[in-house]
């Protein structure tokens, strides 16, 4: 069924121009939207009432299973390096997770992404006492809301020989089954040689690409140099990362300029956390000199990809001179990584309906500097996610969000009950 919007004013993402239309929405994960002159009488209609009408977002990086920390107990000591992050918070709160705590984590996550505008996602989750159908659970739940997803299991060696098996079995199976998504792995300095030639094979089988984190902290390239003799840009090449079809180098905080021109002779792709750098107090970097290739995540901090490319902006004028219009392209660079990886769900009728009422004009021109600096996720009225409206006037559509925020909560306590005890 085709939706019609009625008295907008588009956005067009191809020539970037702004104009008062009517737009015909298909519906289904691969639709398009076409400005029409006239709705036909009685077709299902929404009044947009002159307000500004444009393609939704995506995210390039997401961490799902992260959505019930939030006011988490805090860990027996205060961590002093990264690596002490990792084992004291994150690594402590994977091992605690469930089916449920992750069913939970998926539609508190799909529901905040949808209120933000964020209708596609890419997620690398991890949970290694609950591996086996994780990532269908997360699938369902995403479905569920109506938003796009490609999603992975961050395969570690970590926890041990069992937990990467069973890692390896659910990424075979689950893109085995017909779900389109990535072979994911930590990082390297928790993945052995052995384990990192077959998470390369396990990738070139399902003609996908690896999902990692790379150098986001001093430590892995410490690691690498030590255990090695190499850096981790030179040893993902020499074990074929970089060969294999859009692998998602996420990070890239620590390289050098040897490793940048490695990158850019790839065809992998970056994806920028500001935020997430921030927190950790890993450092942050410039991005500019990748080209493209470089899209933006949340890291899983939250579901608000406005708060990402604003700080990316802000960060990144002192870093590498990014404009209003760079940060812009690194925001809409996920549609097209998604397009390449021929992944349903993100096509042109994906779209939002901004409230957004600003002292000054907007304009094709100046349209950058609004995104940046006046237009927040609470200006989002309508979200339409593979033609089907999944927000309207700011509230959930198809999915209760009372349940939603009462199940997730209750899963919370649990989990945090749990984090207690260990």
């Amino acid at each position: 069924m085709t939706l019609y919007l009625r008295d907008a004013m588009y956005l067009d993402p191809a020539g970037f121009t702004m104009k008062p239309t009517h737009l015909a929405v298909d519906e289904g994960p691969t639709g398009g939207v076409t400005p029409v002159g006239e709705i036909p009488e009685g077709a299902k209609s929404l009044d947009c009432g002159g307000r500004t009408v444009m393609r939704s977002f995506a995210c390039g990086h997401h961490h799902i299973y992260s959505a019930l920390a939030r006011g988490m107990p805090q860990a027996r000591k205060k961590p002093g390096s990264f690596r002490e992050i990792l084992e004291q918070v994150w690594w402590r709160l994977d091992k605690c997770l469930d089916k449920d705590m992750i069913e939970a984590s998926a539609l508190a996550t799909a529901m905040a992404c949808a209120k933000s505008g964020v209708t596609f996602v890419i997620d690398h989750h991890s949970s290694p006492n609950a591996v086996s159908g994780s990532l269908e659970t997360i699938a369902k739940a995403f479905d569920k809301v109506g938003l796009g997803h490609l999603l992975c299991y961050e395969i570690s060696g970590r926890d041990g020989e069992a937990a990467s098996e069973a890692g390896l079995a659910e990424t075979d199976a689950y893109l085995s089954s017909g779900r389109m998504g990535h072979v994911g792995l930590h990082a390297s300095f928790t993945v052995d040689d052995a384990l990192l030639a077959r998470a390369v094979d396990l990738a070139d089988k399902h003609g996908t690409g690896i999902h990692m984190h790379v150098a986001e902290d001093a430590c892995d390239q410490q690691h690498c140099q030590e255990t090695y003799g190499k850096r981790v840009i030179e040893r993902l090449k020499d074990n074929g990362v970089l060969d294999l079809p859009r692998s998602l180098l996420v990070h890239c905080v620590h390289l050098d300029d040897a490793e940048r021109e490695i990158i850019r002779r790839s065809s992998a792709w970056v994806v920028q956390n500001a935020e997430s750098n921030l927190n950790n107090a890993v450092g942050l970097t410039g991005y500019s000199d990748f080209g493209p290739r470089v899209m933006l995540g949340t890291d899983g901090m939250h579901s608000d990809m406005f708060r990402s490319v604003q700080v990316a902006y802000l960060v990144g004028q002192g870093l590498d001179g990014v404009t209003p219009m760079g940060a812009y392209l690194r925001f809409r660079a996920t549609h097209a990584y998604v397009a390449g990886m021929g992944a349903p769900g993100d096509g042109g009728n994906n779209l939002v309906v901004l409230d957004y009422d600003p002292p000054t004009d907007v304009t094709p021109t100046n349209f950058t500097s609004h995104f940046i600096y006046g237009l927040r996720s609470r200006h989002m009225r309508t979200v339409i996610a593979q033609g089907k409206v999944v927000v309207e006037d700011r509230k959930l559509v198809g999915a209760d969000e009372s349940d939603i925020l009462r199940f997730s909560r209750e899963q919370a306590r649990r989990l945090w009950a749990k984090l207690g005890e260990n």
